[in-house]
């Protein structure tokens, strides 16, 4: 049975009641998670079912019981509910660190290694692949590839886009300066490639570059946490990033992982790339870019 509709205002509260009703009445294993639920509804938001089942001490048929018992088709839709309550306030990373509270100690150290690996399992579907693989293809065949990223996501950004610079000849480095957003989508041809990520609170200025894309008719992909993402609309590619886990804000493991294995397939298509991160290598070495290497019975560094 889907759960019947409510105003968001009301949702969170609707379920702590329900869980209060469960704790008494359900048989043990329900009656224990939901116990443990009402101290720490909000991971719930955060959380795949193996990660919550993991930090409450619960199998995952027990976690989904729960959601079914709670009046929801699946997990799924009980997660989606929470994080709606969530986004009609403005702390969404807040709550997330309140949240982080909940788990002092050594637990948290597994619930991050957990959901870092939970993650990039949940990344690399048939999919998701399929994706990664027409991604690779535009790239190779763009002539300039135009790397988007604000806020947290600027670092990954910059990352695709310097060791894109390195490995192929059609990478620009990610705009930094303010103005330059503008300025370099302004001048993007429908022959170019963008590459987008954000997630929610969704950085404005990356917003701004899919429009100005979407108006130029240039094909931008998105990286980002959802089908209802505003960089997702009218994007030639869209990937779906796992961000689950107990952190300040979205996990950016998946996107970084995604991103390397992109370079690297582009560079197993490219007869150039091998000779220009050779060239690379050699130019920063000849004016020092590189620590020299030591060989054996060389005298330690001072």
């Amino acid at each position: 049975m889907t759960h019947p509709p409510q105003t968001q205002a009301t949702a969170t509260a609707q379920i702590r009641q329900q869980l209060a009703e469960i704790a008494l009445t359900a048989p043990p294993a329900l009656r224990q998670l939901a116990l443990w639920l009402q101290d720490n509804l909000p991971l719930v938001a955060f959380s795949s079912v193996r990660q919550l089942a993991d930090a409450a001490g619960a199998s995952p048929n027990t976690v989904m019981r729960l959601a079914q018992a709670l009046g929801f088709g699946g997990y799924g839709e009980l997660r989606e509910s929470l994080r709606l309550d969530l986004r009609s306030t403005t702390d969404i990373y807040a709550e997330r660190t309140r949240e982080l509270r909940q788990h002092p100690g050594a637990a948290l150290w597994d619930l991050a290694a957990r959901a870092d690996l939970d993650n990039i399992a949940a990344l690399y579907q048939p999919q998701a692949v399929e994706v990664l693989d027409r991604c690779a293809t535009r790239l190779l065949a763009a002539r300039c590839v135009h790397t988007v990223g604000a806020r947290s996501c600027f670092g990954i950004a910059h990352h695709f886009a310097y060791l894109g610079g390195i490995a192929f000849g059609n990478f620009s480095p990610p705009p930094s300066l303010p103005g330059m957003l503008v300025d370099q989508m302004a001048t993007a041809a429908a022959d170019d490639v963008v590459v987008a990520i954000a997630y929610e609170h969704y950085s404005s200025e990356v917003v701004l570059a899919c429009d100005i894309a979407r108006d130029r008719g240039v094909p931008f992909i998105a990286l980002t946490d959802r089908p209802s993402s505003p960089i997702a609309r009218g994007a030639a590619e869209a990937l779906f990033l796992p961000m689950d886990g107990p952190h300040i804000m979205p996990s950016l493991t998946a996107a970084l992982s995604a991103l390397e294995a992109l370079l690297a397939v582009m560079a197993s298509r490219s007869p150039e790339a091998a000779r220009r991160v050779a060239e690379h290598e050699r130019r920063v070495r000849d004016f020092g870019g590189y620590i020299p290497s030591r060989g054996p019975g060389s005298a330690p560094a001072r």
